[in-house]
């Protein structure tokens, strides 16, 4: 995964030379995105810039990515996880073994039919491009359905289009900055914005009545870790001691030992696992996590950080992460802090347990849902929603120290295997735990009190101190007079706590443009402000806390 930085719509008046070296500085702000290269291309109509943190072909497959004759120039953040499936089937004349070039031939072969670019369907993967066609003078901008990969676009003062990989390359140079919206493309043959990614199950109607078998569900979701191991480089997994990313463990335990590129025929370059955790000195996640990586064997590490090192750390938090939002700064701190420590051991990659809850509905107040078509209903809004929230999240902040952090449960195929089926066997309560049918698919996999351990939201997992200790130090850092007139300082999301204040505050020092503001959904938990939830429950409505212990009557009797 990288960083890009595209600038389209170019004038023949235009100073080419300027342009470039705006380019370059701008996209500079995003380099810790891509710390191993930089790439630029310039043509009379666009200019790409390329930031690589190379994880797959390393030697030869530096960006931006050109055709043979130099018509193509394709500026790619992501990985495309069916790339040799596609290579294979294509006659493309390949100038890299790199998995983004696909995206190139692809363009190639249907172009000339596919007006609107929707041979981004064909690509299952995590991934934000920009493409140029210097023959044709038309490019394509694209975003993963889900959002994994960040983008954003934007017109500078004299009109041209302008797309890079954070908001903080285009914060000062377009004053309409904006996300890209996941699943969607935009073609400037078309111009126009475009969905490319449709879905039948996200009708509850279309999934009625369908079944999965507990082995079919595992067998989906253990070839989908498989999908997302290749690598060149050395990896590892997030291992919280939660369901989700013990069972991103367990998967990649039984496939680390040979190497994914080479289809599984010659031992892996880096045969041991290594798994990561962080928490508060006596922090559950810790705990957990240790159980798990024991009856894994994974080789195991454990890092403590202290509420010092992460107050310390939050305002470069919501630099790199470009949100306020509540829930997200909270979780981001310590996964922050923890990339730190992974990148100092020289380990470029990850797995990630993301995308769990939104598809199997694991957070706690899925308990109170009525029906089968409400639940589906919502694990639908919830996937609309994540590129706002944990997607942004473990990119960010993973990516602020140049490590990858890749999301098994939201691989393309295994998303239409999981939300194909019925949610009334994903429904919790009626003596059911959150996630059951995730739970009995992988029965003997891991240790009882790991799989069928209660849904923590990362931000308690750390440590209870931490939460706390935030809200603490919020109420004596926002004054009573600051905080009664927080709606006339931030009309647009006002703050309704002295926490949100706090990283409001932040936020603006950083991002101090309405645009900028505008770029982040809500200004606390997106379950707790959930319309759904709060219709299940009226009591959701007064929950200010986004932490899970404010889920009552579920989150204390786990820990009763």
């Amino acid at each position: 995964m990288c960083s890009i930085f595209g600038m389209f719509d170019l004038q023949p008046g235009d100073d080419l030379g300027a342009l470039r070296r705006q380019a370059l500085e701008l996209s500079q702000r995003q380099r810790h995105r891509g710390p191993d290269w930089s790439g630029v291309f310039v043509d009379e109509g666009a200019i790409l810039v390329h930031e690589r943190l190379a994880i797959v072909d390393p030697t030869s497959g530096a960006q931006p990515l050109r055709s043979r004759d130099g018509v193509l120039a394709l500026a790619v953040n992501g990985e495309i996880y069916n790339h040799r499936e596609l290579r294979a089937a294509s006659s493309y004349d390949f100038t890299t073994g790199s998995d983004c070039e696909v995206i190139n031939a692809l363009y190639r072969e249907q172009a000339a039919t596919d007006v609107a670019g929707d041979f981004v369907n064909k690509l299952n993967g995590i991934f934000a491009f920009a493409l140029w066609d210097g023959a044709a003078k038309r490019y394509v901008i694209a975003r993963d359905p889900i959002g994994v990969c960040p983008l954003y676009w934007g017109h500078d003062a004299q009109g041209r289009l302008c797309v890079a990989s954070e908001m903080k390359a285009l914060a000062t140079l377009c004053a309409d900055v904006a996300p890209f919206p996941p699943g969607h493309v935009y073609d400037s043959a078309v111009g126009e914005l475009r969905q490319y990614y449709k879905k039948d199950w996200r009708e509850y109607e279309n999934t009625r009545g369908h079944d999965l078998t507990p082995a079919a569900l595992r067998q989906a979701f253990e070839q989908a870790v498989h999908r997302q191991l290749m690598t060149d480089v050395p990896y590892g997994v997030l291992l919280s001691g939660g369901l989700d990313s013990s069972l991103v463990a367990a998967c990649a335990a039984q496939f680390a030992r040979e190497r994914i590129e080479d289809n599984d025929r010659s031992e892996a370059w880096w045969p041991r696992l290594h798994s990561f955790a962080i928490g508060l000195e006596g922090s559950p996640d810790l705990a957990a996590a240790q159980i798990a990586a024991d009856a894994l064997g994974t080789v195991h590490h454990g890092f403590i950080y202290t509420f010092a090192e992460g107050l310390d750390a939050i305002p470069e938090v919501i630099r790199h992460i470009e949100t306020y939002d509540v829930t997200t700064i909270r979780a981001a701190t310590p996964m922050y802090l923890l990339a730190r420590r992974i990148k100092a051991m020289g380990v470029k990659m990850v797995l990630s347990g993301e995308g769990s809850d939104e598809i199997f509905g694991g957070y706690l107040y899925f308990h109170k849902a009525p029906s089968a078509e409400a639940f589906h209903e919502e694990t639908v809004r919830k996937l609309d929603t994540l590129h706002s929230y944990d997607c942004l999240r473990a990119n960010k902040s993973m990516m602020a120290w140049g490590v990858e952090a890749r999301v098994p449960f939201l691989d393309l195929e295994f998303l239409d295997t999981a939300m194909g089926l019925d949610a009334k066997h994903k429904m919790a309560g009626n003596g059911k735990i959150e996630k059951h049918v995730l739970r009995e698919a992988f029965d003997g996999a891991l240790p009882k009190e790991i799989l069928w351990r209660q849904k923590e939201q990362f931000s308690d997992g750390v440590g209870y101190g931490w939460i706390d200790g935030l809200k603490d130090h919020a109420e004596q850092s926002v004054s009573d007079r600051e905080f009664a007139a927080a709606a006339a300082r931030y009309p647009f999301n006002t703050p309704t706590t002295k926490e949100a204040y706090f990283y409001r505050r932040i936020f603006e020092q950083h991002y101090p443009s309405e645009a900028c503001a505008a770029t982040v959904p809500g200004g606390k938990s997106i379950a707790c402000s959930s319309p759904a939830a709060i219709a299940w429950d009226p009591s959701f409505a007064a929950a200010a806390d986004p932490s899970g212990r404010a889920v009552k009557g579920v989150h204390e009797k786990a820990l009763a």
